[in-house]
């Protein structure tokens, strides 16, 4: 039972990076480079095993979680200021970007499905991912998000897998690190929607009472499966020959599988939307108070506090005013990755600086040699693919 509720908990960081903004960058990356870039998923899914575990292992051997860690770690003087503003700057920034494109894509599918107005339908979905974070205790929405990961992970491997792709294209795409001249953004998109920066804050907040290796096989089955389930979107995408659009995905699926397809897929890019559209305000009200809260029973930063539900309120309403609004999902949802891979270099230097703290680990915990060369490489692979997306950003405003 307890490897169970492992699992379901694994499945909130799932529910978190497998939003409309994986389902739109892996099925753009499909469309528009094939099976090319499939071995981005792989980098992006194992280096989203290594800092989760590390947040995990951390709030689980210290009692504290990565926020009161931070803040523990850099507690005096300027360095404290900067740690708290970047962090909570990146986090921030992060969740509301995701916010807007997790429910953009949620509408996107929900439209697809019912044909209802968009603005309708944003207020609807933001209004049910609002009673469930205010009724809900951590563990309902760990159950809540459980079940709607399994049921859309599976409507995406079995259209992905129904659509046949060539095997020798897919191996190629797999093992073969390569970056097209126009595929950076799509690239740094899909390290941003996968290794998610909020997520580590998030998935340290929730590992508390659980123990090392139940933490452990929980990330491994869920973090694995999140994966298999964005590469079958890319799949998916690289059904699409014209220029990409969720319409025409379904328009695709419709004609390649039948019309279950189409619907399949609407439904998919709802619940991603909506899976999201909870863990986003989630992991930003957990950030806040790991950051700002004096310990864990301060009562002006409780799950039902007035800060804590301003929070995950007012990320919520920023998504939903982009609903509203009607802004362009597609392009809205690609920046949000992007950035998200621009940011994820600031909180996993400042994660790998904690999981080197004796003091605060002990001799147990702290990271060994094998765990400091897997987070350097990560940490390292993050800032230069950050670096060179600010670089081709800034060429390409120049020109």
């Amino acid at each position: 039972m307890r490897r169970l509720f492992a699992i379901l908990t694994g499945a909130v960081i799932a529910a978190a990076f497998l939003g409309p903004g994986t389902v739109t960058t892996a099925a753009r990356a499909g469309a528009a480079h094939g099976y090319r870039l499939l071995w981005t998923l792989i980098f992006a899914t194992c280096a989203c095993l290594v800092l989760q575990e590390a947040a995990a292992r951390l709030t689980i051997a210290s009692g504290h979680n990565l926020g009161q860690a931070l803040r523990q770690r850099f507690h005096q003087g300027t360095a404290a200021v900067v740690m708290q503003g970047l962090v909570l700057g990146a986090i921030v920034l992060g969740c509301a970007a995701y916010e807007a494109g997790n429910i953009l894509g949620g509408v996107e599918g929900a439209t697809l499905a019912t044909g209802w107005s968009r603005p309708i339908l944003t207020v609807i979905s933001a209004t049910l991912a609002g009673v469930l974070l205010y009724l809900g205790s951590t563990r309902v929405v760990a159950l809540v998000l459980g079940a709607l990961v399994a049921v859309m992970g599976g409507a995406f491997l079995v259209t992905g897998l129904m659509l046949r792709p060539p095997l020798g294209e897919v191996v190629a795409g797999l093992s073969t690190p390569a970056i097209p001249p126009d595929g950076m953004l799509l690239v740094l998109g899909l390290v941003g929607t996968t290794v998610v920066p909020y997520n580590l804050f998030l998935g340290s907040g929730i590992a508390r009472g659980q123990r090392l290796d139940e933490a452990r096989f929980g990330l491994v089955v869920a973090i694995v499966l999140g994966g298999l389930i964005s590469m079958a979107v890319v799949l998916v995408g690289a059904a699409v020959s014209g220029p990409f659009s969720y319409p025409e995905v379904g328009r695709v699926l419709s004609t390649q599988l039948g019309s279950w397809a189409g619907g399949l897929f609407a439904f998919g890019l709802f619940a991603a939307g909506f899976s999201s559209a909870v863990t986003a305000p989630l992991a930003a009200a957990i950030t806040a108070r790991s950051l700002f809260a004096t310990g864990d029973q301060d009562p002006r930063w409780g799950e039902g506090s007035l800060r804590y539900r301003a929070i995950w309120l007012g990320v919520l309403l920023s998504g939903a005013a982009f609903g509203i609004a009607e802004v362009r999902p597609v392009p809205a949802i690609i920046l949000a990755q992007a950035l998200n891979g621009l940011l994820l270099p600031v909180v996993a230097v400042f994660l790998w600086l904690v999981m080197n703290d004796r003091k605060l680990l002990g001799k147990e915990a702290v990271n060994g040699i094998v765990a400091n060369v897997a987070m350097g490489l990560v940490v390292a692979a993050s800032v230069a693919l950050g670096l060179r997306g600010i670089a081709r950003a800034v060429s390409a405003a120049f020109s």
